[in-house]
């Protein structure tokens, strides 16, 4: 299961959102985690508290799947928890009895972490909790939407779940295209034709995919294959090295797979000569469009993929090539037509 420490957490984001650590410090090894699940009478640290940080609650249930980091939630807690101007207000408004349940039901549910937003005073009954439970406590003047924006972001990215491909992930016409077929198909040497003419590499053989969004998919390059392309009978290439820093891209978001497939004269008789080959792949729970590109002698592959990007992108802004050649030959047809038999 995929985690990021608290310790982590702090480090990667103390600068950008200004953060302090007040309290807590001994839980630094608490993690955020993609998946929490809480077993039956599973408690914090030692034993759950009561607001005045005394006697233990009991808690006798299996908690769901929580939010990685949100504002104040006591129905559906996350797993940090972040208090601005208007939760502390709130908190604040309570009468004594209904706060202290507040505060009892927000740390019952055991939070990774704690951050009081915009420069708020923590108050002094959550700090002591803090102390008692060893929950890390972290006071930032960044406002709370940014220090969730951020946050969010940052564990979302670390937390993705991560799917390998075998093929070529590119940058063409500025779409993220994944390069896929059988091996010896020729992916690698289309791949270096299309970096010869201006299209950019992110990663050869086994390119690293996360959902970072619910319509967004982020292919990388894992480290030890970054900048290297195998190109049979050459062997492996430094793309930077040759072409320059400009050849290659560090990440890109997938938005397209070209499948480059040897076919028969009959597999080629089933291909639409109207809306071509496409369909969609499942990755990652997302439907991704893929296309189908017969690979054959005297074919400019690098051509086709260059035309298929490019007509993705206008499908993809609402315009397809051929419902509009559809619909002009149905005008034509229509204009033609004798008027006693346009009237019927």
């Amino acid at each position: 299961m995929s985690s990021v420490t608290i310790s982590e957490l702090f480090e990667a984001n103390a600068d950008r959102l200004q953060l302090k650590w007040l309290v807590g410090q001994q839980g630094a090894p608490r993690a955020v985690v993609a998946q929490a699940m809480r077993s039956p009478g599973a408690r914090p640290t030692g034993d759950d508290i009561d607001a005045a940080g005394q006697s233990p609650v009991a808690i006798n249930q299996v908690a769901p799947s929580r939010a990685l980091v949100g504002h104040l939630n006591l129905i559906h807690p996350n797993q940090v928890q972040v208090l601005g101007t208007s939760e502390l207000q709130y908190l604040a408004s309570l009468r004594e009895i209904s706060r202290q349940d507040a505060i009892r039901q927000l740390f019952s549910h055991a939070p990774v972490s704690l951050i009081i937003a915009e420069g708020r005073y923590c108050p002094e009954d959550i700090t002591q909790i803090c102390m008692h439970t060893q929950t890390p406590l972290f006071v930032t003047e960044s406002n709370s939407d940014k220090v969730v924006d951020t946050l969010h972001y940052f564990l979302g990215n670390r937390l993705a779940q991560v799917v390998t491909l075998h093929g070529v992930f590119m940058e063409v016409t500025a779409l993220g295209v994944l390069l896929v077929g059988p091996p010896g198909v020729g992916k690698s040497e289309l791949a270096l034709e299309l970096i010869t003419r201006g299209h950019r590499l992110v990663a050869d053989d086994a390119p690293e995919f996360s959902r970072i969004a619910p319509d967004i998919i982020s292919g990388n390059c894992p480290p030890s294959l970054a900048d290297f392309l195998e190109v049979r009978g050459i062997g492996i290439v430094n793309v930077r090295q040759l072409f320059g820093d400009s050849a290659v891209k560090r990440s890109k978001y997938l938005r397209l797979i070209i499948r480059l497939e040897r076919l028969e004269r009959d597999q080629l008789v089933d291909i639409d000569r109207l809306s071509g080959s496409y369909r969609n792949r499942r990755i990652l729970d997302m439907d991704v469009p893929e296309i189908t590109i017969p690979v054959a002698p005297g074919r400019n592959l690098a051509v086709l993929v260059e035309c298929a990007a490019r007509n993705h992108i206008l499908r993809t802004s609402g315009y397809n090539s051929s419902e509009d050649f559809i619909q002009r030959q149905n005008d034509l047809i229509v204009a033609q037509e004798p008027p006693d038999a346009a009237t019927g």
